[in-house]
């Protein structure tokens, strides 16, 4: 099926998608995603949005893609993070995306490279965001976290959810989660959420499985919970990497159904700079 054809597809679903990518730190990186990108926009995203390093480190090359990302055509939202920024570099940045075209941003708090301390002027994401509706008004959407299945550094589940109403309360627009494969946890979240007064669109996170010491390194580093029954399956197939991509497609293939027939508002995709793994989940729906 070629790319027009999946496109077709989608707009069969009658469901905006998104797409995430990382920043790459080599010439050749930024031509392989460039091929990658034109690939994915057969897909029609709503838009593109591209991480952000600890600390900020990838400030440049994120704003490079995002700068690369608007001249092919496509909206493009930039991650934002301010844990060691000040007031003042926030509305540096802001003048800069804001002269780039960029019109909507992922606000989070951000991690802080290692060795580091605290340091900056805002403490929390919601900081954050009422700062950047203070500076610039209605000209960004914002986009925040969420956490179905509860930040790692939450002191509970509650404080968590208090703490991504605060976001939305701040002025946030919509969200997108952390990547999950127990969609129940989602649904759970976003009745929480509701019933607490949050009326903003959240679009759950999705990361296609294409490796299995890849997506477990990363879930144990974001909190991220792999079912027992998905982590002993992957651990069987050893290095068989044919049986965990189609193993991972029918998963993952699984949930999005699981998803879209729940009413979610829309989808979006954690691609690794990779083109396959998404198009084929959407293929398979």
């Amino acid at each position: 099926m070629t790319i027009e054809e999946k496109a077709e597809v989608m707009s069969g679903l009658k469901l905006p998608i998104s797409l995430e990518f990382f920043p790459p730190k080599t010439p050749e990186g930024a031509e392989k995603l460039r091929g990658v990108r034109q690939q994915l926009y057969g897909l029609k995203p709503e838009f593109c949005s591209v991480t952000y390093g600890a600390g900020g480190s990838t400030q440049e090359g994120t704003f490079a893609t995002v700068g690369a990302i608007l001249k092919e055509g496509v909206a493009a939202a930039s991650h934002f993070s301010c844990i060691g920024a000040t007031k003042s570099s926030v509305r540096e940045e802001l003048a800069t995306l804001k002269g780039m075209g960029v019109k909507r941003l992922v606000a989070l708090r951000g991690d802080l490279p290692s060795g580091y301390g605290a340091g900056g002027e805002f403490h929390y994401a919601s900081d954050l965001v009422a700062f950047i509706r203070a500076e610039t008004g209605d000209d960004f959407h914002i986009e925040v976290a969420a956490y179905p299945e509860i930040h790692p550094q939450a002191k509970s589940p509650e404080a968590d959810l208090q703490a991504f109403v605060a976001k939305v309360k701040a002025g946030a627009n919509s969200a997108i989660t952390q990547y999950f494969y127990n969609s129940d946890a989602y649904f759970r979240f976003v009745d929480d959420a509701y019933k607490l007064g949050v009326d903003v669109p959240i679009v759950p996170g999705i990361m296609p499985i294409t490796s299995s010491s890849q997506l477990l390194r990363f879930s144990d580093a974001c909190g991220a919970e792999i079912p027992r029954w998905i982590r002993l399956r992957l651990q069987a197939y050893g290095d068989d990497t044919t049986s965990i991509k189609a193993f991972g497609l029918d998963v993952v293939a699984d949930l999005c159904e699981q998803l879209i027939n729940g009413g979610v508002p829309a989808l979006h995709f954690y691609t690794m700079n990779q083109s396959a793994p998404t198009t084929d989940i959407l293929n398979r729906l």
